[in-house]
C-alpha cells in the first residue's frame, strides 16, 4: 500500500533533476491530460486523469508502488497538496515545486506583486472574487470555467478595471493580453488562465513595505477608526449641523454590527461625510456609497480620497436607485424610513443596521425589518462630548440603532 505521493509542479520549463528520478521510479501518476503526456511519464505506469483530488487521493493510497502527482505550477499554493494531506488519506508527501502560475502571470506583465491580493474564482465564489477586485488596487485572480475573465469583466459592469489577462502560462499557446475590463467580456479565452486586476485607487506598498498584500499603516497619519468626520476631508456646508447619524459612537456601533469583511459588498444608504463608507473600505470590503445629495457624492469621495481607499459613490435617490445595484451583503441605511429598509430587506443581505431618532421611528423600522425575514435587535445609544479644558459638555447624541440579522443566519 502506498502511503507516499511526490507531487511535482510543472511550470512548462523543463523538469528538475528531483522531479524527473520521481516521475521515473512511478508506478502510478496523476495530474491533467497535458501533464500525462509528458515524454517523462513511464510508459508502463498507471495513469490517472486528475478530477477529484479527493478520489485521487484514495486511488493513491490503495495504490502499490510509488506514487507521483503532476500539478501546475505551485502546488502547495491554492493546489493539489492540501487535500492530499488530510488526515483521512493517511499520506506522507513530498514536493518539488515549480514556479507559481501568479508568479509567471506578474513577470510576464513586468510588474510587482507584493501588494497583490490573490483569490481563487469558482462559480460559487465569483461574486466575493469580484468584490475583493472592487476593493483593492491589485488583484490576481485564478480562474476556473465558468468563473473566468468575461464573468469577471460582466460583473464588474460601470467599474472601470485593467485586466491583463495570462492564457495556458508555460505552453507553446502562451498568451498575454492587455484589456479594459468594458471590452474584456467580448472575448472567448482559454483555460487555463489567470487575470490580473489593476485599478481602483493607488498603489497599497511603498518601496519600504515589509507586510505583503496590503498597507499595514495608515495613510497621512490616520490611525484608529470612527474619528470625528473632519479626520476624512472636508466639512460639509458652513454653519451646518453634523447629521443625526453621523456621531462616530453611532458609526462605531454600526460598523462592528455590519462586520463588513474583504469579499463582502457594502451599500451605504444615505452616505453622508462619506466616513462610515470609507473605514468600511479601510477593512477590505468593497463599498458602494450611495447619496442624492451630489456634496454629500463629493465629500464621501473626498473622505476616500483621504484614507486612499477604492470605493464607487453612487448618486440617486432610495429606494429606486437600488434596483441596479449589485447583491450586497451588509448595508447601512442612513435616511429613507420604511421604503427604504423594505426595499433592501427584498435583496436579502446578511445584516442591515440603520437608525431612528424616536420610539415610534424605531418601532416602525424595526417592524419592517422584522415582517421580511429579519431577527431585529435595538439600542438607545447616547454619547456626550465634553470639552476637557472645563469638562463640560460639547455636544450631545441620543439616538436609537437598529441592528438585523438575516433569520436563517440569526443564532
Amino acid at each position: 500500500m502506498s502511503d507516499r505521493v511526490t507531487v511535482i509542479g510543472w511550470d512548462g520549463s523543463p523538469l528538475t533533476a528531483a522531479a524527473t528520478a520521481a516521475l521515473s521510479a512511478a508506478t502510478l501518476v496523476a495530474g491533467a491530460a497535458h501533464h500525462l503526456a509528458l515524454p517523462e511519464v513511464p510508459h508502463g505506469a498507471e495513469r490517472i486523469r486528475l478530477g477529484s483530488v479527493d478520489l485521487a487521493a484514495r486511488r493513491i493510497a490503495g495504490h502499490r508502488g510509488s506514487a507521483v502527482v503532476l500539478a501546475d505550477g505551485d502546488p502547495g499554493f491554492f493546489g493539489v497538496v492540501r487535500t492530499l494531506r488530510a488526515p483521512e488519506h493517511g499520506l506522507e508527501v513530498e514536493v518539488v515545486p515549480a514556479v507559481s502560475s501568479v508568479a509567471t502571470a506578474f513577470a510576464r506583465a513586468g510588474m510587482p506583486w507584493d501588494d497583490a491580493q490573490i483569490v481563487v474564482a469558482h462559480p460559487r465564489t465569483l461574486r466575493r472574487a469580484v468584490n475583493v477586485c472592487r476593493a483593492h488596487h491589485k488583484v490576481a485572480v485564478l480562474t476556473s470555467p465558468g468563473a473566468g475573465p468575461a464573468e469577471l469583466a460582466l460583473l464588474l459592469e460601470g467599474v472601470h478595471r485593467t485586466f491583463v489577462i495570462c492564457e495556458e502560462l508555460g505552453t507553446a499557446r502562451e498568451r498575454v493580453t492587455v484589456l479594459t475590463s468594458d471590452k474584456t467580456a467580448d472575448h472567448t479565452w482559454r483555460d487555463p488562465n489567470v487575470v490580473i486586476v489593476i485599478g481602483g485607487g493607488p498603489e497599497t506598498t511603498a518601496t519600504s513595505a515589509w507586510l505583503a498584500g496590503r498597507r499595514p499603516d495608515s495613510p497621512q497619519g490616520v490611525r484608529g477608526w470612527a474619528l470625528p468626520p473632519a479626520s476624512y476631508g472636508p466639512p460639509g456646508p458652513a454653519g451646518a449641523e453634523p447629521a443625526e447619524g453621523e456621531s462616530p459612537a453611532l458609526r462605531a456601533a454600526q460598523l462592528a454590527r455590519l462586520g463588513p469583511r474583504t469579499g463582502d459588498l457594502l451599500w451605504d444608504i444615505g452616505s453622508g461625510s462619506g466616513a462610515l463608507a470609507a473605514e468600511a473600505a479601510r477593512f477590505g470590503a468593497a463599498v458602494l456609497a450611495v447619496d442624492s445629495d451630489p456634496a454629500a457624492c463629493a465629500r464621501t469621495a473626498a473622505a476616500a480620497r483621504t484614507l486612499q481607499v477604492p470605493l464607487q459613490v453612487v448618486q440617486g435617490r432610495a429606494p429606486h436607485v437600488l434596483e441596479r445595484l449589485p447583491e450586497p451583503d451588509v448595508v447601512r441605511i442612513g435616511g429613507g424610513g420604511v421604503p427604504v429598509v423594505t426595499a433592501v430587506a427584498a435583496r436579502r443581505p446578511e445584516r442591515v443596521v440603520t437608525h431612528a431618532a424616536n420610539r415610534d421611528e424605531a418601532e416602525a423600522l424595526g417592524a419592517a425589518l422584522g415582517g421580511n425575514g429579519y431577527a431585529v435587535e435595538c439600542v438607545l445609544l447616547q454619547s456626550v462630548a465634553l470639552d476637557t479644558s472645563a469638562w463640560t459638555e460639547r455636544e450631545r447624541s441620543v439616538v436609537f440603532l437598529l441592528s438585523a440579522v438575516r433569520s436563517d443566519l440569526a443564532p
